[in-house]
This record gives C-alpha cells, sequence and structure tokens, in this order.
C-alpha cells in the first residue's frame, strides 16, 4: 500500500493522463470468485488504496478528484453472460456512488468507471480446445454489448492456452476477433441497448445489494488490508473455486465437451504438429547473457549510489518515485530494485486460504478417506502431501483445490503457497518428512523447474519421495518429465480430483511397498 500510493501521488503530479494503477478483478474471479465477490472485493481493494492516499495528508482535497479520476479496474468476463453484463453495469454505478458519497467527488468524468478486460481463462479446456473459441467471443460480448459500461480495452486468451503457450497466429485469431467485431459490425453505433429491461435493472440491483453486504462485512473486519491479513478474502475465494469444482464433478455444472457432450471428431488444430509455442532452451541462458553483459557495462558507483538512495528512501518514508527513477537512469535491474526493497522492508508471505481443517460439507471422500487411512497406517502416521509451487508463476487456485481436496480426503498437507523457490521446496519436504510431493507449474517453465527441485530433493537425501507434477504441460513435455522420474503427470484435462487423490494413495503406497 506505501509503495501503491507513493506511485499515485507521484503520477498524479508529474505525469498527465497516466494511470497509476489497476485494481484487478480478474484475478479475483480467476481464483474462484463469484460475481458478487469480485464485484465486492475489487471495490474493497480500490477503496483501501484511495483511504491510503487520504490518510497520507499528502493530497490536497483539491487534487484528490484528480487522484479518483486516474484510478482503472482490469476485470474478468466469465460465461453466465446475463450476469456478466449485469456485473459491469454494477460496477459502474457502485463506483459512482462510492466516489460521490465516501469521497465527494463532483466531477461526474472522475466517477467514471473505467476498466480494461481480459476475459475468462479458468473456463478453458484442454478437452475439444476448439470450443474455446466460441466461449471467448460470448465473453467478450459481455463486455462490449452494454455502451454505458463499455470496456475501454479487450485482451483476450487464444483458444489453446489450456494446451500450452499459444503461437503468434493463435494470439492474432483472438486479435481478430476484437477487430471484426469494432470494424465490422454495427456494435459501436447504437446507445446502449440494455436500457430500459427489467430483467438487466433487476439483476443489477440483486447485485448490487449483494456487493454491499459483502463491502460492509470487509468493511467491519478493518477494510481490505486487515481482510487479506486476516486470510477472510483468500479463504472465501478458495472455497467458492472448490464449490465450482465439486458442481463440474457433479455434473451440476455443465462444461462442454468436459463433464457433457464428450464424444468428438479428432481435431485438426490440436493434433497439428507445432499446436503451441515452444521456447528454446538456450532463452534462458541467452537472457543471462544479456543481463550479465548490460551490467558489466554499466557505472558500477552509480548503480551503488542508487540503490543506497532507494534505501533510504524505503526506510524514511519519502516518496519512493523519485528513488527508482534514479535507480532506472543507474542501470539498476529490476531484481536489484526488488531486492533492496526487501531488505527495507521484509518479504510478505500471504495467507494461502487453504486451512487444516476438513471441511464437514465435503461430499463423495468416504471410499478416499478410507484409502488414506489405510495406507497411513500402513506408514506409521498421517500421509503426508507436499504442494509446491516453483517459480514465478503466479497462478495459484490449482495447487489450492489440490491442497484442500487432498485436506478433505484426510491427508496431512503441507501448502505455503506461491513464488517458492526449488531449494525451498526441498527444504519443506525434508523438513516435515513428506510421502509426496506435488508440483504446480502453469508458467511453461515446467521442464526446468522440475528437473531443479528433483535435483535439490536429492541433494537434502529425499531423493526416494515421489513427485508428482500438475498444470499446462504438452503431451511431449509429459513424456519428458515420466522420463526423468516424475511419477505422474495432470494437465486440464483431469478435472476429477478424486481421481487424483487415489492416484496419491496408490504412488505413496507403491513407494513403501517397494522399500521393503
Amino acid at each position: 500500500m506505501r509503495l501503491t500510493k507513493d506511485v499515485i501521488l507521484f503520477t498524479t503530479r508529474e505525469m498527465p493522463k497516466w494511470n497509476p494503477i489497476n485494481v484487478c478483478s480478474y484475478h479475483l474471479q480467476e481464483a474462484g470468485a463469484t460475481p458478487v465477490q469480485e464485484l465486492a472485493f475489487a471495490l474493497a481493494t480500490a477503496i483501501g488504496v484511495l483511504d491510503a492516499v487520504k490518510a497520507s495528508r499528502q493530497c490536497a482535497d483539491e487534487e484528490f478528484g484528480d487522484v479518483v479520476g486516474r484510478i482503472s479496474f482490469f476485470v474478468n468476463a466469465g460465461l453466465r453472460f446475463v450476469t456478466e453484463v449485469c456485473k459491469v453495469r454494477t460496477f459502474t454505478e457502485l463506483w459512482d456512488e462510492i466516489t460521490r458519497e465516501r469521497y465527494g467527488v463532483r466531477d461526474p468524468k472522475q466517477r467514471l468507471f473505467r476498466y480494461g478486460v481480459q476475459v475468462n481463462s479458468l473456463g478453458l479446456t484442454e478437452q475439444q480446445p476448439e470450443n474455446n473459441v466460441t466461449r471467448i467471443l460470448i465473453e467478450m460480448l459481455a463486455v462490449t454489448l452494454s455502451k454505458d459500461a463499455r470496456a475501454r480495452a479487450v485482451q483476450l486468451p487464444a483458444w489453446n492456452e489450456a494446451l500450452g503457450l499459444p503461437r503468434p497466429w493463435d494470439q492474432q485469431w483472438s486479435l481478430r476477433m476484437q477487430q471484426i467485431l469494432a470494424y465490422e459490425t454495427d456494435l459501436l453505433e447504437y446507445s446502449d441497448i440494455f436500457d430500459g429491461s427489467p430483467v438487466i435493472a433487476a439483476k443489477v440491483a440483486e447485485l448490487k445489494a449483494a456487493a454491499r453486504e459483502e463491502l460492509k462485512h470487509v468493511e467491519a473486519l478493518g477494510g481490505t488490508v486487515a481482510a487479506v491479513e486476516s486470510g477472510y478474502l483468500k479463504q472465501q475465494l478458495v472455497e467458492s473455486n472448490s464449490r465450482r469444482v465439486e458442481a463440474i464433478e457433479r455434473g451440476e455444472q455443465t462444461v462442454v465437451g468436459v463433464n457433457r457432450f464428450t464424444e468428438t471428431e479428432p481435431s485438426p488444430l490440436a493434433a497439428a504438429a507445432g499446436a503451441v509455442l515452444t521456447v528454446a532452451a538456450e532463452a534462458e541462458a541467452d537472457q543471462i547473457a544479456r543481463l550479465n553483459t548490460w551490467r558489466a557495462a554499466r557505472d558500477s558507483h552509480a548503480v551503488a549510489a542508487a540503490l543506497d538512495g532507494l534505501r533510504k528512501a524505503a526506510k524514511s518514508g519519502a516518496n519512493i518515485m523519485p528513488a527508482s527513477i534514479a535507480c532506472a537512469k543507474a542501470g539498476v535491474t529490476t531484481g536489484e530494485w526488488g531486492a533492496a526493497l526487501r531488505g527495507a522492508f521484509g518479504e510478505y508471505r500471504a495467507p494461502t486460504g487453504v486451512g487444516t481443517a476438513m471441511r464437514n460439507d465435503a461430499e463423495g471422500l468416504d471410499d478416499i478417506r478410507a484409502a488414506v487411512d489405510r495406507v497411513s497406517k500402513k506408514l506409521g502416521r498421517r500421509l503426508k502431501f507436499l504442494v509446491g509451487k516453483p517459480g514465478l508463476d503466479g497462478h495459484s487456485n490449482g495447487a489450492e483445490q489440490i491442497a484442500a481436496r487432498a485436506r478433505d480426503a484426510g491427508m496431512d498437507v503441507v501448502y505455503d503457497g506461491i513464488r517458492l523457490t526449488a531449494e525451498a521446496i526441498a527444504a519443506a519436504a525434508r523438513e516435515n518428512k513428506v510421502h509426496v510431493v506435488g508440483l504446480s507449474i502453469l508458467s511453461g517453465s515446467h521442464l526446468p523447474l522440475v528437473h531443479e527441485v528433483m535435483a535439490r530433493l536429492h541433494e537434502h537425501g529425499v531423493a526416494q519421495v515421489p513427485v508428482v507434477v500438475g498444470g499446462i504441460i504438452p503431451p511431449q513435455d509429459a513424456r519428458a518429465l515420466k522420463d526423468a522420474g516424475v511419477a505422474e503427470v495432470y494437465t486440464p484435462k483431469n478435472f476429477e480430483l478424486n481421481r487424483i487423490m487415489f492416484d496419491l494413495v496408490r504412488i505413496v503406497e507403491g513407494a513403501v511397498d517397494a522399500t521393503k
């Protein structure tokens, strides 16, 4: 919040027309948020930011409207089309209300809810991936059809992102969808086509009422920062996503090609050679070489002085932006900048949202719990499962759902959140005496990261612990991982989490029997 406040104050004064932050509700929906949670948690975040600017007393009252007018949002759009149309209309009305009543902003332009969108990636399927084109188009329409609540910018995922990294051609296909909508249709020629609809008005009113109630609850907890630190926000997202996953598993929520209408002709797109982008192994070495060349050519004394200035600004409470700009001009790297700030502020590990107690309302787990109990008796203690997310990948909902289901199945779960080093994962595996390690990687860097984790496990003397891997992993990479000793590989097509739990029990039992 300190850094965000500093960026807002500096850019509002020094950079005309610059939007200092996007308040991001996109990640909320990707982590399982309901429409009401996306509305309330995003607006609570924006309120927390603006309250921090107010509390700093570094912004004159007459300048505050300009601060509010610079805030933009980054929203998600899911497949429930009417609800999504109403959600963005609700966002516009609630933001106008909050900025007028809470902050006294009089200029209507400064109260506009200005937002960009990436449509939902959570719903993209590995099965029948061509269906994703239809999903993406419908989701784009939800945030463009309502003129009074239309997105300012739209970015679309590619049809094959559940298979691997999209190629430039795949990205172009998504870009062409936007261009056809903008330049070939008459969408932009009419006023809001939903004005006067009683159905839309009723749904907006329903969403507004529910979002206000959730906002009141967050406020009662002490605001958005307190709600994050207590784990409330993350826990709510994990639980919502658990309900979504369970509904798909039970067939209560239809996903075409996944749990219904699964018969299919072979896809000439997905089966084509090179259907996803493969990053050359030399890319990392090339980047490291260029970074070393950069460091060697810069003025090391200027770098040291700039970093010292950054540390002093962080510790003194001065605005961080001038010192950060000085660092950029001196050639300080992003990593060095971040390390200096970690040295000043420490490093925050957010709550994971995955508690230790089994859910009482979880259904259909009797058989897997019995299997866990049986193998735990064979082990002489409770089966222990470490879920690790190595690297910089921030997409945590898959790991959270695996950890939560394993907990509900009766396993003892170790899960410390995202962005862990291979060393930290291996050390945790040794210290916690785990029976199986699960790695979740959605960054495309699964091959080097898995190999590094397995090497560290060997160094820590726990190479015998089986490793399973989940993520966006093309078939050829899955084969390479298994050849390297990975026990099992899971991709988005493996949506039945109980089957994965049974696999974990089988793998652990096999490892135990192999040592006898």
